[in-house]
């Protein structure tokens, strides 16, 4: 086992193993991914002395080992897997194993040097896990009332109906513990009445950003829109100057904010003002959608940052 001063690891993270490898000296290691093997595994990074150790979403089965990295004062990074996948490709990495993979992580880490992840508090994982099954069970109820216009049997409509109906039940309830979970924290709550302050913007959609986006208000305009996807990055070459995308971003809380948007169209004169112009300037549809969006996002963002309540002049 070899030290070097501030290493670079990444970590591959499947169901059953946790794979690891250094990039300075490219050492391999391997654990099984089990909570109880964290202290041991943790105590072995620390001989190492990282300057930052990468690992990516796989499924749920990273967040109890990032949350024990994080705890115990590890410099760790949960990173966008599409960022990756498109590093990995810019340097030739084409084959795929759980190693490979790790090393990739490694050299993401030494070379796009990603900011550290907060450590989320256990309030902080109760909500984002609430809103995540909230938008589970909402992906289960679309299905459900699609596969009711189908369906022409009247015993399977049936079992439909009652699906259906438990599932809005279920729906219910979670709204509920989601309002009673942030009426808990003095803060969330402070926070839920300036975002609900605007118009469009809902319970729901409040509780999505105070679970999945912690860093409202902390960053500036370019950053925030950056790390919700709705920031237009350019796509220019020489005197040829191709369409801005966006790209990237946290998926969940991009939809939240869609929604709000429609919603916003009717009842917010800055959203519906700042559209109609863009339509005027003949932008499609779906580019003013996008930055309605973004604008909405800077305004919350604005709104937490300054701790001021909604008004139309800002």
């Amino acid at each position: 086992m070899s030290t070097i001063a501030e290493c670079h690891i990444g970590i591959d993270v499947s169901k059953d193993r946790l794979d690891f490898v250094v990039y300075e000296t490219g050492e391999f290691f391997d654990f099984v991914n089990n909570i109880k093997l964290f202290p041991k595994i943790i105590e072995r990074l620390r001989t190492l002395r990282p300057k930052l150790i990468v690992l990516e979403p796989s499924g749920g089965y990273e967040q109890e080992f990032l949350f024990a990295l994080l705890t115990a004062g590890l410099p760790a990074s949960l990173v966008n897997a599409r960022q990756v996948h498109s590093f990995g490709v810019a340097v030739g990495h084409l084959a795929k194993t759980d190693r490979i993979d790790a090393a990739l992580l490694a050299r993401f880490a030494k070379t796009v040097q990603p900011t550290v992840s907060e450590k989320p508090s256990p309030a902080q994982i109760a909500l984002a896990e609430l809103v995540n099954r909230r938008h589970a069970m909402m992906e289960m109820l679309t299905a459900e009332k699609n596969r009711l216009q189908v369906t022409r049997t009247n015993q399977a409509r049936e079992h439909l109906r009652k699906h259906i109906a438990w599932l809005q039940s279920q729906l219910s309830d979670m709204d509920r513990e989601l309002k009673e979970l942030i009426r808990s924290s003095q803060t969330w709550s402070e926070l839920d009445a300036l975002i609900e302050s605007v118009p469009g913007v809902g319970p729901v959609a409040s509780a999505t950003l105070l679970a999945l986006m912690p860093e409202l208000g902390r960053l500036n305009r370019k950053q925030i829109a950056a790390l919700a996807g709705v920031a237009p990055f350019n796509h220019d070459s020489g005197k040829k100057q191709g369409q801005r995308h966006v790209w990237g971003g946290r998926a969940a809380v991009r939809t939240a904010l869609y929604m709000c948007v429609v919603s916003g169209l009717r009842c917010n004169p800055v959203l519906k003002t700042f559209y109609e112009r863009l339509i005027q300037k003949g932008k499609p549809t779906k580019v003013a959608i996008v930055a309605c969006i973004r604008k909405l996002l800077i305004i919350l963002n604005t709104l937490v940052r300054t701790r001021t309540p909604w008004s139309p002049f800002l």
